[in-house]
C-alpha cells in the first residue's frame, strides 16, 4: 500500500509538471501572437565585394609561404589603390547630373525562387523598395531568377515589381542558372539584359489548364451535383457537374486570350524576338535560346557577379521573414506541408517541361 501511495504521489507530480509546462508554452505562444503585430521581417545586406576579397585572402594564407604573402600583400595594396582610382574615374565618367558626390557604381543582387503561386513576390517587393531607396541610374540591379512558372496573376504581379526598377531608370539584369519558363520568362523579359547558363531552360510562352471531371462516376452511383450561378459564364468547366460544349469553348477562348496577352507582354518588353516563332509554348536550352534571342548572353550568375566585383561595389539584398514562435517550435505543420507539396509540384513541372 505504501508503494502505491508513493507511486500515486509521483504520478500526480508528473501530471502537474506537464500541465504547468503546457500552460507556460500556451502563454508564450499567445504572447508571441500579440507581438507579431509589428514588422514581419527585416532587410539584410551583405557586402559581396568584401566577402570575396576575404575569401581570396584566406586561400592565399593557406597556400602561399610567408615571404610570398608579404609580397602579395604589398601588391594587393597597390592594386586596391589603383582600383579605387579606376572606380573613381569610372564613376566620374558615368555620373549623372544629380548634384551628388562622385562614387563607384553599386550593384545590388536579389534572388527570386518562384513556386506555382510566386510566393517569393512578397519578399521581392520589400527588397526592391529597399534598393530603390538608395540606387541611382549609374548603379545596376541583378536578379538571380529561378522559376518554372505558375499562376498568371501572381507572376504578372512579380513582373510588375521588376518594372519598378526599370521605371526609375536603373539598369536591370536577369540571370538564369536553371530555369525561367512560362511565368518565369514573363519576369525575365522585363530586363535590359538576360544572361543564362548553357543548359538553363527558357521560353514556354504558352498557357495551360487542366482539371479532372467526376461527373460520369457520380452519375453511375446516382449522385447529383447542382451548380447554381448567376451570369452565363460564371462557371464554364466544373469538376463534378456535366460540362457543356459551350462552357468548354468559353474556357478555351479565355485561355487563348490569356496567351495573346502573354505574347503581347513579351513583345512589348523584348521586341527583338520573333513572337510567332517562340510563342508556341516550347522551351529552349540556353544556347538555343540565344539563337532565338530569348537571352542576350551565355553566362552563369557567378561569372557575371565576379566581373562586377572587379569594377563595382556589390551587395546582396534579402528580406528575411521573422519566424513566429509556433514555427520555431515546429507547430506550423500546415506551412511545412504546403511548402513540401509546392516543391514536389514544381519538380514534376520542371521534369515534364510543363508550366
Amino acid at each position: 500500500m505504501e508503494f502505491l501511495a508513493d507511486f500515486g504521489l509521483f504520478l500526480a507530480k508528473v501530471v502537474t509538471l506537464v500541465i504547468a509546462v503546457l500552460i507556460l508554452v500556451a502563454g508564450v505562444i499567445a504572447l508571441s501572437s500579440k507581438q507579431k503585430k509589428g514588422a514581419s521581417g527585416h532587410i539584410e545586406v551583405k557586402n559581396l565585394t568584401s566577402d570575396f576579397k576575404e575569401l581570396v585572402k584566406d586561400i592565399k594564407s593557406v597556400i602561399l609561404e610567408k615571404e610570398d604573402l608579404k609580397k602579395e600583400a604589398k601588391a594587393e595594396k597597390q592594386k586596391e589603390k589603383e582600383e579605387k582610382q579606376a572606380k573613381k574615374a569610372l564613376a566620374k565618367s558615368e555620373q549623372q547630373t544629380t548634384g551628388d558626390t562622385e562614387r563607384p557604381k553599386r550593384v545590388y543582387v536579389l534572388d527570386f525562387d518562384g513556386d506555382i503561386k510566386a510566393s517569393a513576390v512578397d519578399s521581392l517587393r520589400e527588397e526592391i523598395s529597399a534598393v530603390l531607396s538608395m540606387a541611382e541610374p549609374l548603379d545596376e540591379v541583378i536578379v538571380r531568377l529561378e522559376s518554372a512558372g505558375g499562376m498568371v496573376h501572381s507572376y504578372g504581379l512579380a513582373a510588375s515589381q521588376l518594372a519598378r526598377i526599370k521605371e526609375r531608370g536603373i539598369p536591370l539584369t536577369i540571370a538564369v542558372d536553371k530555369v525561367a519558363a512560362s511565368g518565369g520568362y514573363m519576369m525575365a523579359c522585363i530586363a535590359d539584359k538576360i544572361i543564362a547558363a548553357p543548359f538553363a531552360i527558357l521560353g514556354s510562352i504558352g498557357v495551360v489548364a487542366q482539371l479532372p471531371n467526376f461527373h460520369r462516376l457520380l452519375k453511375k452511383h446516382d449522385i447529383d451535383v447542382e451548380i447554381l450561378t448567376a451570369g452565363e459564364y460564371k462557371r464554364t468547366l466544373t469538376m463534378f457537374g456535366e460540362n457543356t460544349q459551350k462552357g468548354r469553348q468559353k474556357f478555351i477562348d479565355d485561355l487563348e486570350d490569356t496567351h495573346v496577352l502573354f505574347k503581347e507582354f513579351v513583345t512589348e518588353h523584348r521586341s527583338v524576338i520573333n513572337i510567332e516563332e517562340i510563342g508556341t509554348g516550347e522551351i529552349w536550352f540556353g544556347r538555343r535560346a540565344k539563337d532565338k534571342q530569348l537571352i542576350d548572353e551565355i553566362k552563369t550568375s557567378d561569372e557575371y557577379i565576379l566581373e562586377q566585383i572587379d569594377q563595382s561595389d556589390v551587395f546582396h539584398v534579402s528580406y528575411e521573414l521573422k519566424k513566429t514562435l509556433p514555427e520555431k517550435l515546429g507547430l506550423a505543420a500546415n506551412v511545412t506541408l504546403d511548402r513540401l507539396l509546392l516543391k514536389w509540384w514544381d519538380r514534376i513541372n520542371q521534369t515534364r517541361f510543363y508550366q
